[in-house]
């Protein structure tokens, strides 16, 4: 199904008419621009990029809170959910960071006394990482809160769309970290 049958990608029938969504309004005006042009991917990608700029720009609540943007959370949760030291490099792969991000926030988390690192015995150049018990605690603390912060904004999409979205969104993650460097050259 394409985006110029009047139907949705999603094929749940809503023109952009019905829609009143930013990413409606693109996709006429790029219709009217270009009426040939297949614009599904475009109201899916570009409803996905807009979904996440604004759950960025919304800044997480109960972390903003806590004194935490999310991707100091996401370090902290990193050495939480695996349960054992990582080193600057395994903690920037685990949260989709650069190296740089990964070493500034790790400072500011350190003084902050949430992170302790430790030299390694064999190679100097090395550093393991861990939470404190204050950095446990908090993560334990704001979990809880950080999910009932998530559940609300997902309020009013219904239990069976959420899963049917988390499914397809599962599947599109899935293959895009399968195949996206093939699609870069």
């Amino acid at each position: 199904m394409t985006a110029n049958d009047g139907r949705s990608a999603t094929g749940g029938g809503a023109t952009d008419a019905t829609r009143g969504d930013t990413v409606a309004a693109v996709v006429r005006q790029w219709r009217a621009v270009h009426p040939g042009l297949d614009t599904g991917p475009m109201e899916i990608i570009g409803r996905i990029n807009r979904c996440a700029a604004l759950l960025q720009q919304a800044e997480d609540a109960p972390l903003r809170r806590a004194g935490l943007s999310r991707p100091e959370f996401d370090l902290l949760g990193a050495l939480r959910r695996t349960g054992h030291e990582l080193t600057p490099g395994e903690l920037a792969r685990e949260t989709f960071s650069s190296g740089a991000a990964v070493t500034k926030r790790l400072k500011q988390l350190t003084e902050r006394g949430l992170v302790e690192r430790r030299g390694d015995t064999r190679d100097r150049r090395v550093a393991h990482l861990r939470l404190t018990d204050a950095g446990r605690d908090l993560v334990d603390g704001i979990l809880p809160e950080q999910l009932a912060y998530e559940s609300a904004v997902l309020s009013g999409i219904r239990a069976p769309e959420r899963d049917e979205l988390a499914a397809l969104l599962a599947e599109l993650l899935g293959q895009l970290e399968g195949r996206l460097d093939a699609l870069r050259v």
